[in-house]
């Protein structure tokens, strides 16, 4: 019986009578309840950012073969330094979800701050490494003509990064302070922004005459046109959180006005390292699997495409976990903390199991949406079996990681991430490839196995440190 009913001389629920591992099952429902209210506009925030670039991908695959592999490299480079820079801004993360659950307004109001001036501080040196990495590309034995495709369409792409980094830390804020809708409709505007631009500008009066509709002298700019247009959109999303931010009203209480922007970054960077170690890890096995055939590398993306999208809804899972373990630390809850965890745990164990047995029982019709090429097909179904077997890996993983950043404890995920896949995974990926000649599903074994010592990694470092009280960020 909680304090309020003793004294109000209520009675315990049957719920809460029921008690799962010493927590009574009320309390776990009802952090369910509220875990997943936050959640779910996330997940349809980040499926929704990922769209962008199927979308992309899919328009200018209707120029040609050459404009499409141009485009898929460009995207794959936008994603990585994209990707480097938000693990960077992610530092915001633990910092107001604890002062949130403090209290504490005016350390929020400050670590915002110093959290947008970071994003700005990154954006400048995220837009030239966006700008300069297609002139390595040859290095690396890409033609000249996709090199060029590349090239343009990072060019009007690049500054889009701006308004994506920015996004970021608002998300940081918007997310802390439970508002996630406003990320959810920022990326529902993107994609029609995307859809519509991608079409006028890639196809230009053509597109209109096929509506029957009349010209109004409007260029078809190709991949050039694409760039452009996704840069909109994400100013279109930009804005949306924007008006959001403006929108909240102000959190009352104090707390430490002095976050400078290093503190942030010293939580970020390796966050952001984890990101790349894991981004990096798959990028290889694809290059890999590309030197072993032209099917086994088009199987390979076939594969990779229907694991990031189920891995998508893991970490809005992991996010909304993070945001939930930080404020419960903030207010020094330290038995709220650790169900806020194991909720999260439990959220992601449930959903990724059903994903397993999707991809074991419907491997091929998941495949035959992605392509009707016949031998890329019969490459794609063990590999999607493959990926059946680490889904409940790849979710403990991910909202592991994100409990521990709701902590404060971000190195730990990066040496766990960079152990489990470059001392583990890889390997083994490279001796049951080409060692045993088990080709691309040895390289799926070998992230597989990496997935799991990560996975094992992670979740030992939070069942150490939710004994323990945890010290504020």
């Amino acid at each position: 019986m909680s304090p309020a009913q003793a004294a109000e001389g209520g009675s315990v629920s049957a719920e809460d009578r029921i008690r799962l591992f010493g927590v009574p099952l009320g309390e776990i429902g009802r952090e369910a309840s509220a875990s997943f209210r936050h959640a779910w506009p996330l997940v349809l925030g980040y499926v929704g950012h990922n769209l962008l670039g199927v979308v992309d991908t899919a328009m200018v695959g209707r120029l040609g073969a050459t404009e499409l592999a141009g485009v898929s490299i460009g995207n794959g480079l936008y994603f990585t330094a994209s990707v480097a820079a938000m693990g960077l801004v992610a530092g915001l993360d633990p910092i107001v979800s604890q002062a949130v659950g403090a209290g504490e307004g005016a350390r929020v109001r400050a670590a915002f701050r110093s959290g947008l001036r970071l994003a700005l501080a990154i954006s400048g040196p995220a837009i030239l490494a966006i700008c300069l990495v297609p002139f390595l590309l040859p290095l690396v034995g890409v033609s000249d003509a996709i090199t060029a495709i590349a090239r343009d369409f990072l060019w009007a792409r690049a500054p889009g990064a701006l308004p994506f980094i920015v996004m970021m830390g608002i998300r940081s804020l918007l997310q802390a302070r439970a508002v996630t809708k406003p990320l959810m409709w920022g990326s529902v505007l993107a994609n029609v922004l995307n859809i519509v631009l991608n079409v006028l500008l890639i196809f230009g009066d053509a597109s209109l005459e096929r509506l029957g509709l009349p010209g109004i002298g409007l260029p078809a700019l190709g991949v050039v046109g694409s760039g452009i247009a996704s840069t909109v959109a994400t100013c279109g999303q930009l804005a949306v959180v924007a008006i959001a931010y403006r929108r909240l009203p102000v959190l009352d209480g104090g707390g430490d006005t002095d976050v400078p922007m290093r503190k942030i970054a010293s939580l970020g960077l390796p966050i952001s390292m984890t990101l790349l170690a894991e981004v990096g890890a798959f990028t290889v096995a694809g290059v890999f699997a590309g030197r072993i055939g032209p099917e086994a590398g088009s199987g390979h993306q076939v594969a990779i495409q229907l694991a990031s999208l189920t891995f998508t809804v893991s970490m809005a899972i992991a996010n909304s976990t993070s945001v939930r373990v930080g404020q419960a630390v903030g207010r020094r809850d330290m038995r709220g903390m650790r169900v806020s965890g194991w909720v999260g745990f439990a959220m992601s164990t449930v959903y990724m199991t059903f994903t397993s047995i999707a991809f074991l029982v419907f491997a091929e019709p998941l495949a035959r949406v992605m392509t009707d090429r016949a031998d890329v097909i019969v490459v794609a179904v063990p590999l999607v079996h493959i990926a059946a077997a680490f889904q409940l890996f790849d979710g403990l993983q991910v909202v592991g990681s994100g409990s521990l950043r709701g902590l404060g404890d971000t190195k730990s995920v990066q040496y766990a991430n960079v152990f489990g896949y470059y001392a583990i995974g890889l390997p083994v990926a490279g001796v049951l490839a080409f060692g045993l000649d088990w080709r691309e599903q040895g390289l799926w074994w070998g992230l597989c196995a990496g997935l799991c010592v990560v996975a094992v990694l992670v979740l030992g470092r939070w069942a150490h440190l939710s004994r323990r009280t945890i010290e504020r960020t």
